[in-house]
């Protein structure tokens, strides 16, 4: 199959919806560089690696080759159980406990090096973004930055994200009438528990990144930010709040809106639950760039979805809510005072 059999077209966002009901959108990384374009890194283990700030140091790597991922969450879990497991034999050691505390402290400073402040995002944009999602029936996001979590909690009523009163995830209180948002790979604002179970950050919007960047014993970060996808599947199937999310998407019915995912080798298990859940019309966002790089994707998402009684539609994605020009925060801002935006709605 060769990308000139495939055309140049795409079309407009709009004119598929009305013609088609999406119920489910899924969204990866193309819709957080949309609005911060700092989002394009490869790799965070990698920034954890290079950071000005107290980088990782060879010791520390030598801690993830021992577990042979790049992925923080393992890590940090396996240095907490050490340190227990030599609690109960009484054994003085305070290795484990220093890595710990190190591993975490460069995996904030490369969160940090990242991700798009708080006070440079705007309201109208949290808006808009707010008013998007809630018109899907469930929302599946890969990734685990905080744009929407900001955009929710924008105006939470719409919304419901399986997290109860006390800001654990109840895997038996999980039926809702409101736009269900299911973290994939986890997020920032999650954390796991000693037991495994999973807890939501309880912070305002303007402190949530700075709730995150406390270097804290108890607080081990849930989510997963690379590794092959045989790994990743791994850890999502040790969480049971994950694992419900994975569920979810491998079952889901109706049509499916994909927006900026390149679907890659590093999540065929995204494609193997899509696949599994046999979705009948698969809409498929393209960033413009050119005619060949259009034909090029298309060829790629066809064969992702090669053999599957699916109708594939592509559409560009400048004219998607989620990745209208007007979203885009310059980087250069970075060095400039801005006043952060004041949201409505309850805190949840």
């Amino acid at each position: 199959m060769d990308f000139t059999d495939f055309d140049a077209e795409l079309a407009d966002w709009n004119e598929l919806r009305a013609t088609t009901p999406f119920s489910g959108l899924l969204i990866g990384n193309g819709a957080s560089m949309a609005v911060w374009k700092n989002f394009s890194y490869d790799s965070l283990f990698e920034k954890a690696e290079t950071t000005r700030n107290k980088p990782l140091s060879h010791t520390e790597l030598a801690v993830f080759k021992a577990i042979n991922t790049s992925n923080f969450e393992p890590i940090l879990s396996a240095l907490k159980t050490t340190m227990r497991v030599n609690a109960a034999l009484t054994i003085s050691s305070s290795s484990p406990r220093n890595r710990y505390f190190a591993i975490k402290e460069a995996l904030i400073h490369a969160v940090r090096s990242v991700h798009i402040p708080w006070r440079l995002v705007e309201e109208s944009t949290l808006t808009r973004l707010n008013q998007e999602l809630s018109q899907y029936r469930t929302v599946y996001s890969t990734n685990y930055d905080l744009l929407c979590y900001w955009a929710v909690m924008q105006s939470p009523q719409a919304f419901n994200d399986l997290f109860d009163d006390d800001a654990t995830f109840d895997l038996s209180n999980t039926p809702t009438n409101a736009t269900r948002i299911l973290y994939l790979h986890g997020g920032l604002h999650l954390v796991k528990n000693l037991d495994g179970s999973v807890r939501k950050l309880l912070s305002s919007e303007s402190t949530l990144l700075g709730s995150f960047a406390i270097n804290a014993l108890d607080d081990v970060p849930l989510f997963i930010s690379e590794d092959n996808s045989e790994n990743k599947l791994k850890m999502i199937r040790h969480s049971d709040y994950l694992s419900f999310c994975y569920s979810q998407l491998a079952t889901h019915e109706d049509a499916l809106c994909i927006f900026g995912h390149a679907l890659g080798t590093q999540d065929k298990h995204i494609v193997d639950a899509i696949r599994h859940a046999g979705v009948k019309t698969i809409a498929l966002s393209i960033y413009p760039r050119s005619a060949a790089f259009i034909q090029h994707q298309k060829r790629h998402y066809s064969s992702v979805f090669a053999g599957l009684d699916v109708t594939l539609k592509f559409f560009d994605a400048k004219t998607h809510p989620l990745g209208s020009p007007e979203l885009s925060v310059p980087v250069e801002r970075l060095n400039t005072t801005v006043s952060a935006p004041k949201p409505v709605g309850s805190k949840r």
